[in-house]
């Protein structure tokens, strides 16, 4: 009980101490942060998207591991979002900026979704994992079409 509780506060000690650092971070690494944690978001949905389109065998235990990647990626890239990082080598609209509300809200929708797919993922139904990939993929293409320039 003693661990956890010291475990706690560390965390949040960090937590407190990355958010500060993020808050004054230069927006061309604001830039460059969120890019690639969505680059590591890539990296691993495109093997399980191979395996749901049958491009791929199916491999759970890599699917598993990817969905949970992805799951866990999904909750960083906001802290890249910093004023001023609306400008510069990015393929993200100045809307994001304009309509902060609705940019979470999608961003937590598609979290919301990948933590499912991690979760279905586990239990290897792949009839349940292509429709939450589906679904999660629809989450992250409706952040993409209103706030991502091509």
């Amino acid at each position: 009980m003693k661990r956890l509780f010291v475990a706690t506060l560390l965390a949040a000690g960090i937590s407190l101490i990355a958010g500060s650092a993020f808050a004054q971070a230069k927006p061309e690494d604001a830039i460059k942060y969120r890019q690639g944690v969505y680059r590591v978001i890539g990296w691993n949905f495109a093997p399980m998207a191979a395996m749901v389109k049958g491009d791929r065998p199916y491999d759970a235990a890599a699917f598993a591991r990817n969905a949970d990647l992805v799951a866990y990626m999904s909750k960083l890239p906001l802290e890249g979002f910093v004023p001023g990082s609306e400008a510069g080598e990015t393929k993200a609209k100045p809307e994001i900026w304009l309509d902060m509300d609705d940019f979470k809200a999608k961003l937590e929708k598609m979290q919301g979704e990948a933590a499912k797919l991690a979760e279905i993922a586990k239990g290897g139904d792949f009839t349940a994992i292509k429709i939450q990939f589906g679904e999660t993929g629809k989450a992250c293409k409706s952040c993409h079409d209103k706030y991502r320039n091509k």
